[in-house]
């Protein structure tokens, strides 16, 4: 059987070292993997490569064996894609756009509130009033039909940028718990994020990447914070402490009348 996902040598360069450079990566069907990155290094220009919406100026990319660029309308009909930044239309509320979504999707099922049955139980499980509209919900509302958008067909790859973002610790629980069941459905997952209880709960192994550029590979049982950190920020991120140097001042002492006090 073929990887689901396929990035061979892809280079996407925006100037002044933003982009993706060189990347190779795989991801075996139902494998869950975790995408760690700083900001800025690159995971969402992957994530968009991937679903087609850029280019890459060198390299491949494919999905299932189909081109990401030149394929990409047949390849979204199977992938559930959450974008690191969601734009919705204003004038729509919850209900208006997951129906709207679902059409598109051709998931339309009768009887049904948000235009599927497994969208309704999805918003259920959420805690999710999707009546609202779109342009007054908290970031963390609009998180969740973002989540409900991306899940709600059972798709057989998910692509998801900061899954978690804005969401309260109950609802990151209720999706680590949701990742899990897709996960045992036999789902493909890549999916960027900064929080290691988020990868360690999730996701079989861990690929790093800093300044465009894939730097390691680790399982998911290995992963450690300082050892994340080193990854994601470079090893002489961890020497710089509050207190070296001229920032000295600033730990363990108080001024006095134009003093410095050490405690």
């Amino acid at each position: 059987m073929g990887s689901a996902i396929e990035i061979r040598n892809a280079t996407k360069d925006y100037g002044r070292g933003r982009g993706v450079f060189d990347l190779s990566l795989t991801v075996a069907p139902g494998e869950v993997v975790g995408f760690l990155g700083a900001n800025g290094a690159g995971k969402s220009v992957t994530m968009r490569m991937l679903m087609g919406f850029v280019r890459p100026q060198s390299g491949s990319a494919r999905i299932f064996g189909r081109d990401c660029f030149s394929q990409r309308a047949e390849i979204q009909k199977s992938v559930g894609y959450l974008p690191g930044e969601l734009a919705f239309p204003g004038d729509m509320t919850g209900c208006s756009f997951l129906r709207f979504a679902a059409s598109m999707a051709a998931v339309e099922s009768s009887g049904s509130r948000l235009g599927c049955k497994r969208a309704d139980e999805l918003a259920e499980f959420f805690e999710l009033d999707p009546s609202v509209p779109l342009r007054s919900m908290s970031k963390g509302t609009r998180q969740k039909v973002g989540i409900v958008a991306a899940f709600m067909t059972e798709p057989r790859l998910l692509l998801l940028d900061e899954p978690t973002s804005g969401l309260d610790l109950l609802m990151q629980r209720r999706f680590v718990e949701l990742v899990q069941a897709e996960k045992r459905r036999g789902a493909t997952i890549m999916l960027s994020s900064h929080l290691l209880g988020e990868v360690e709960g999730t996701c079989d192994r861990a690929v790093f990447i800093r300044q465009g550029r894939l730097v390691c590979t680790a399982s998911a049982g290995e992963l450690t914070l300082d050892g994340v950190m080193g990854q994601l920020y470079g090893p002489q991120a961890l020497q710089r402490h509050w207190g070296d140097g001229r920032g000295r001042s600033a730990v363990g002492a108080r001024s006095f009348e134009g003093e410095e006090v050490w405690s």
